[in-house]
């Protein structure tokens, strides 16, 4: 029994050839051998498909996590002809300016007329959803045709700055981007954050290495003001009492850039603006949503402080604002550091820029209601805690004296401006819409 099936299975190794023989253990040894090998091979096939399908989906969740902010490719020979191009210098002791936020309000009025007086401008701007981006980009279009090339990216990239520093030689910064708005600070706290501090400070680090320095101008705001009840508002007041998140992150900024003033030499200005208004304005603000609602026959909410007191702003109207951004350029002494070492003290600055002239909130929607011939339907309620002030009013007296600051538009100029523009932006004719 036991022969028979020992040769019954010889038979199962026998070669198909007649007259050939494979010895047992050789092909078994060979088949296990390309059994093995199979699977090591696959085994390593799959190995590979699974550390290629991680490296993916790690890249993935970075480029998500990223996207919000680094979204545009930039760079190559086309793109630094753009930069370098744009940054040129056009009038005798002129200068090189970047500008952040330039396709935002002021940004866009600033660039303007640096361009026009024949500054060398680049823009930075990262086209946020804040408020509709087609108003960024119908004030890009505008831009480009007056030669000034905006990139699309964030100050918080700080590989991109880097390289617009090396291309530009910029002498001076407009540091105009930020997120704005006070109420919206409670829906999305980190964007302020991000933009107003972590980005200040990118910023901040590439200039102060930056060979040579350049002076830097930036856009505080007259939030920093808070819950002073002291009028009108001067630079010397206290500002350690912000009513909004918004508030606290200019305040910060103006303590930040100090710093960076007395560490590395950077010559720095603050110009804490005061409700600026006008062409080509942020839709978020009363003065444009109301004009919105107005004309399409909804109600407006007029806030009312303590007491049913109406609340009141020093509207600024912008070309008063781009004047005294430009005046503060002109007056900006060089910055005193090298390779992010100082020499000796610097120039650091804060400025007011106002009208000096408040106007209730009531008193504005009735001037709107004259230039659009139309009337509100006006709906009061109490000033909810969102951080808004009642009131503001700013005492110019310093940015009259160092910058030959003067406003010259009051509220009712300044609003048929801009009535004026919002009726043929948005098309309307006679009270239609186009």
């Amino acid at each position: 029994m036991r022969s028979s099936a020992v040769a019954a299975e010889e038979e199962l190794f026998l070669p198909s050839t007649p007259g050939k023989y494979k010895d047992r253990s050789t092909s078994f040894n060979r088949h296990l051998h390309r059994c093995f090998a199979s699977t090591s091979t696959m085994f390593l096939w799959a190995l590979f498909l699974v550390a290629l399908t991680a490296a993916y989906i790690s890249f993935q969740s970075f480029v998500d996590s990223g996207s919000r902010y680094f979204t545009t490719a930039w760079g190559g020979i086309q793109w630094e002809r753009q930069v370098v191009a744009s940054a040129q210098i056009h009038r005798e002791n002129g200068f090189s300016v970047l500008v952040t936020g330039a396709a935002g309000f002021v940004g866009t009025h600033v660039s303007l007329a640096l361009k026009k007086r024949g500054d060398g401008v680049v823009g930075i701007d990262n086209f946020n959803s804040y408020y509709d981006p087609s108003l960024k980009r119908a004030r890009r279009k505008i831009l480009n045709s007056g030669k000034i090339f905006v990139v699309e990216g964030d100050i918080n990239d700080a590989r991109l700055l880097g390289k617009l520093f090396e291309l530009g030689q910029f002498t001076h910064v407009m540091h105009l981007a930020a997120q704005a708005g006070v109420r919206y600070a409670m829906e999305n706290p980190h964007s302020y954050v991000h933009s107003n501090i972590a980005g200040l400070v990118t910023l901040l680090e590439i200039c102060k290495t930056a060979d040579p320095q350049p002076a830097v101008v930036w856009a505080s705001s007259s939030s920093v003001y808070g819950l002073n009840e002291k009028v009108p508002f001067s630079e010397s007041d206290r500002t350690d009492q912000p009513a909004s998140l918004y508030a606290a992150t200019k305040k910060a900024g103006e303590e930040i850039t100090h710093t960076y003033n007395h560490i590395y030499g950077l010559s720095i200005t603050g110009l804490r603006f005061f409700t600026v208004y006008g062409p080509w304005g942020r839709p978020d603000m009363a003065y444009f949503s109301f004009t919105r609602n107005i004309m399409q026959g909804k109600a407006i909410t007029i806030y009312r402080g303590k007491n049913q007191v109406d609340l009141a702003r020093d509207f600024t109207y912008i070309d008063d604002i781009v004047k005294g951004c430009v005046a503060s350029l002109d007056t900006a002494e060089k910055s005193t550091g090298s390779g992010g070492k100082k020499r000796r003290p610097a120039q650091y600055r804060i400025f007011n820029l106002g009208n000096t002239s408040p106007v209730t909130v009531p008193m504005m929607v009735g001037i709107l209601e004259k230039h659009l011939k139309m009337k509100a339907k006006r709906n009061f309620v109490d000033m909810p805690g969102n951080g808004d002030v009642p009131f503001t009013h700013a005492n110019i007296t310093a940015a009259r004296r160092e910058l030959g600051y003067k406003p010259g538009t009051d509220l009712t100029t300044g609003l048929k401006k801009f009535v004026k523009w919002y009726l043929s932006y948005y098309g309307y004719n006679h009270g239609r819409a186009v």
